[in-house]
């Protein structure tokens, strides 16, 4: 090493890179990615290759530390992508647009600025009127994501989990039926000479019919059952197979569930919670060791008998039937998860940079005003209002005020 060399290398005087000045706009965003501290959440809103398309467009992403791990990304991932790396959620929460995939919870709700903007579930069934008084409270403008709805009328970020369970659900369904944990001791699907497992789907959406592909792929014999004749037609349209379906009627259900091997809840709310359409009767009549699945646990569940249970202790049994009732199912597929909630919220992002933000996306594009449900400080959403006796105000109106 010569005497200039060890004079730079003491000196700092080696060249070092440094990151390209971005130029900052009007409509520029700060958004701040908190680590989930809710009970074995993984997934995170948007992957580093999102980040780095932000942080070219002008805008500030600040992440947590060890925010993506729980989906494979690394912090160093996130820091290659333009990502500012901040050490505690103190530091997170000083974005005004706050990405998350839960909602807040207590000691978030002391991080969080005044005036801010939230992006999470909403997860209504968990919640009571103080929640959406302390939102009100610090005037944050809230979305529910499960709730945004896109220019054709369709729920972006419930299609896709939705894709994700329906194609997951299957597969925790023969984990249940195994002997290895405790169950029947049936494979999932038929082999030659052996009776096919029942299958029973209630809901003919997006779960509905990527859990039939799955099961008709392992050979199960299925039957499809809704309230609406229109969706049951779509769904035999989409799989394009024969397949058993009708139409919710009790005694048709209740021998289909008498004879199952594994039931599915899978029908969402039209308003509000999910309806309950297996009681506590039909289930007592079940197999023993039959598995249920409550996919709509987070909208209150399918089922008379469901309780939310967590991946940790994930199952139950009540009247000798089990019940996997987990409301974050895509979580334990959480780097395929945060791809497909990344690959939905970046363009979102994106637009709202352009547009000049939160509030001129909200005016700019009405169809995506559903998501949200509370707006600086007024809540927005009636079906919450009338649960809880709150005041409504209508958003659509406010924002009409403004032309």
């Amino acid at each position: 090493m010569t005497g200039f060399e060890q004079l730079a290398k003491q000196t700092a005087l080696y060249p070092q890179e440094a990151p390209a000045a971005v130029k900052k706009h009007k409509g520029s965003l700060m958004i701040g990615m908190p680590k989930e501290v809710s009970l074995q959440e993984n997934r995170i809103a948007l992957t580093p290759e999102a980040v780095t398309i932000l942080v070219r467009h002008g805008h500030e992403v600040l992440v947590e530390k060890g925010a993506g791990e729980g989906a494979k990304f690394s912090d160093n991932e996130y820091s290659e992508a333009g990502a500012l790396i901040v050490p505690s959620p103190k530091e997170v929460y000083d974005a005004n647009l706050i990405l998350k995939i839960e909602p807040l919870v207590d000691k978030e709700f002391d991080y969080i600025k005044t005036g801010s903007t939230l992006i999470s579930a909403v997860n209504l069934p968990n919640h009571d009127k103080k929640y959406f008084e302390r939102l009100n409270s610090k005037k944050i403008t809230a979305f529910g994501y499960e709730y945004i709805e896109d220019k054709v009328g369709g729920m972006p970020v419930i299609r896709a989990m939705s894709e994700i369970a329906g194609s997951t659900v299957m597969l925790i369904a023969g984990e249940y039926l195994s002997s290895a944990n405790s169950g029947r001791g049936v494979i999932l699907g038929g082999i030659t000479g052996v009776p096919p497992t029942k299958v029973v789907i209630l809901g003919a959406g997006t779960v509905a019919e990527y859990a039939a592909r799955t099961a008709l792929g392992l050979g199960a014999e299925i039957k499809i059952f809704d309230k609406h004749i229109y969706k049951l037609q779509r769904l035999k349209y989409a799989i394009g197979q024969h397949i058993y379906t009708s139409i919710i009627e009790t005694d048709t259900l209740s021998e289909a569930i008498q004879r199952a091997d594994v039931v599915i809840g899978a029908m969402r709310a039209e308003d509000g919670l999910s309806p309950i359409v297996v009681t506590q009767e039909m289930v007592s009549h079940m197999k023993i060791d039959a598995v249920i699945i409550d996919v709509s646990i987070d909208q209150g569940g399918n089922f008379e008998t469901s309780k939310m249970t967590t991946h940790k202790e994930p199952t139950y049994k009540f009247q000798n039937v089990i019940h996997y009732c987990v409301p974050n199912i895509a979580s334990r597929v959480a780097h395929t998860a945060s791809l497909a909630l990344s690959n939905i919220f970046l363009p979102f992002l994106l637009q709202t940079g352009t547009i000049g933000g939160i509030e001129e996306m909200m005016f700019a594009n009405r169809w995506f005003m559903k998501g949200v449900y509370s707006h600086n400080g007024l809540l927005t959403n009636a079906y919450i209002a009338k649960k809880f006796n709150m005041r409504f105000k209508d958003l659509s109106l406010l924002l009409a005020a403004r032309i």
